[in-house]
């Protein structure tokens, strides 16, 4: 009877392997025939592991793909530490800022079917954007104190600087000028607003540097997600439903739950010097019912599988399992180096897209552009982005592989975390 048992698991594992990437990826092959050392791939559970027994993360799934073979896939620790729920394979996340490169697929998906042009002023879709204005400080000589000018932009932000960050468009929370500190008043995170309420709402803010000119992170990519919603006819949610994760077969991706998924949700661990949760979108504030603003910048919810669909599309040249949602061409366009020699950067540790790390930005990604000046190993033309809650994720076209790291924990602490990821992986590649 125990022997049956083993092998209906087996059979059942292999059976469910196969099914997270259906035909693109075979099943789990050995390491070594993935190009990967099994022994210096086992570090990644020996490191990952010791840090949930630390007790400074509560769990992890792990995927490593490489040429088309599954070389490592693990679920470690807790799905909800404070509830001892092991974590599992089919876990969901909440991937933050990994929303950001589907949205931009979603636009050039329209782009590519003529519905957008990517060097139209943005205000050829959103009109409220027509007559926005430019913050600059200037010291205000009867106080003293610095005092916000508004200014005519020396050009249109366009649909192209959208993608890559330099719309003058930043995220509050991220700076302390006069105009960061007006996003931060305007309730921009507000998740009982359309996203043509939030368009209306982010239009009558001025934009913090002139078009084209600063890469600064920000609200960019929300912005896109309403163009598509003008483009294409359809809510975001449906559009990414429809045309991306139902034809990847990501079934558990998607701006939020149903009454099925909830039990899967992982959970950030408590901060034992708050005795809080760090915040985080509740999983009674993740149903269907409950969202009205589909955050393109940040607001998907997705599994480590669903989310390799998704990066094997990409490494495969926009294609999967016979669904084609891009051209080869538009991928290389958007993992190309985007942005001028001289346009301004600034960024976060490893991830930040200037030249001092080797980096630079395309349309929904970072992309490496120097083999040095970055501390971690990669190659020239990886991409790769991360999201607030931990998740991280990189796309090696040299060495025809991916990797993706899903955790929750604030994002301050999760840099060492992505740091060593990749530098394990790496360290367990052969030739």
């Amino acid at each position: 009877m125990n022997r049956n048992r083993k092998l209906l698991a087996i059979c059942v594992l292999a059976c469910w392997t196969g099914s997270i990437f259906g035909q693109s990826l075979p099943k789990s092959q050995p390491r070594e025939d993935a190009g990967f050392s099994s022994e210096r791939l086992s570090r990644l559970t020996t490191f990952f592991q010791g840090e949930i027994d630390r007790g400074t993360i509560p769990g992890a799934v792990l995927l490593v793909s490489r040429d088309g073979k599954l070389a490592y896939f693990k679920a470690l620790g807790y799905q909800d530490r404070e509830k001892s729920i092991p974590m599992k394979p089919e876990a969901i996340f909440r991937i933050a800022s990994m929303t950001k490169p589907i949205t931009s697929v979603a636009v050039m998906m329209l782009a590519e079917e003529g519905k957008i042009d990517l060097l139209a002023p943005v205000s050829q879709y959103l009109p409220e954007f027509k007559d926005v204005k430019v913050g600059v400080e200037k010291i205000d000589s009867s106080t003293g104190k610095p005092a916000l000018s508004l200014e005519d932009p020396q050009r249109q932000m366009t649909v192209h600087d959208l993608l890559r960050h330099t719309s003058g468009l930043v995220y509050g929370p991220f700076g302390n000028s006069l105009v960061h500190q007006a996003y931060n008043k305007a309730n921009l995170f507000d998740g009982n607003q359309t996203l043509a309420e939030f368009v209306t709402k982010l239009s009558k803010l001025p934009l913090a540097h002139q078009p084209g000119k600063v890469w600064e992170y920000g609200m960019s990519i929300d912005v896109l997600g309403r163009i598509a919603e003008v483009a294409s006819g359809m809510p975001l949610d449906q559009f990414v439903e429809r045309r991306i994760t139902k034809p990847l077969g990501m079934h558990d991706t998607a701006f939020y739950l149903s009454a099925a998924q909830a039990p899967r949700l992982a959970e950030l661990q408590v901060d034992p010097s708050t005795g809080k949760r760090p915040g985080a979108s509740s999983v009674e504030n993740l149903t269907k019912e409950k969202q009205k603003w589909f955050s393109g910048g940040g607001g998907l919810l997705s599994t480590v599988s669903d989310y390799a669909q998704f990066c094997q599309m990409l490494l495969n040249g926009g294609e999967l399992n016979g669904v084609r949602l891009l051209s080869p061409k538009t991928i290389a366009l958007m993992t190309s180096d985007q942005l001028p020699p001289d346009t301004l950067r600034s960024g976060y540790e490893e991830v930040a897209p200037t030249p001092e790390m080797g980096q630079s930005f395309g349309l929904g990604f970072a992309v490496r552009t120097d083999v040095g000046h970055n501390p971690l190993p990669g190659s020239v033309g990886n991409y790769f982005w991360a999201g607030a809650y931990g998740t991280y994720f990189w796309i090696d076209p040299q060495a025809k592989m991916f990797a993706v790291m899903m955790v929750q924990m604030p994002f301050p602490q999760s840099g060492h975390y992505r740091r060593a990821f990749r530098e394990l992986v790496y360290g367990a590649l052969l030739p």
